[in-house]
């Protein structure tokens, strides 16, 4: 965590142990062109630059079915945030919100989320447009945008 120098105007960290209360299973990693947290959009555009989500081996097989998805949710440990604050100055303009209220990669649990257009599949390589996170970012989970199996599916037909 970052020291409390970090801290904005009028923001507030804080004093936590460290987490141990969950475990989380990574299954790749993301490929960006954004190096450092200041390179990455602020949110992710479906005409911006081609990255790829590169899955590990055994989960390349949980791919099948999702080529059929023009748009997937990417979710993501967002692994380089501090995770202490309470109160932001998202524009250092003296106007505070609370962590909860935005979409900012400081949260008590760094999960990003995107909504990104699935340009192909290449083996164990999504390439999509639309990520806002640096690259190397370690990839929790993969979904399609609507699915069939969801609730307000339609209903299977009668054998």
């Amino acid at each position: 965590m970052p020291p409390d120098t970090d801290l904005r105007a009028h923001e507030r960290a804080l004093d936590l142990p460290a987490p141990c209360d969950a475990a989380l299973r990574f299954i790749g990693r993301i490929r960006t062109p954004f190096e450092r947290r200041e390179d990455c959009p602020r949110q992710g555009r479906p005409d911006g630059p081609e990255c790829r989500i590169v899955l590990d081996e055994p989960w390349v097989p949980a791919l099948r079915g999702l080529e059929a998805f023009a748009r997937i949710e990417v979710l993501y440990w967002l692994h380089e945030s501090r995770r202490d604050l309470v109160l932001q100055n998202p524009r250092r303009d003296g106007r505070v919100v609370g962590t909860l209220a935005l979409r900012s990669p400081v949260r008590p649990n760094p999960i990003g989320t995107a909504l990104v257009v699935l340009e192909r599949i290449e083996g164990a390589t999504l390439v999509v447009r639309g990520l806002d996170c640096l690259d190397g970012t370690p990839l929790l989970d993969i979904k399609p945008e609507h699915c069939p199996f969801g609730p307000g599916a339609a209903p299977a037909a009668p054998e």
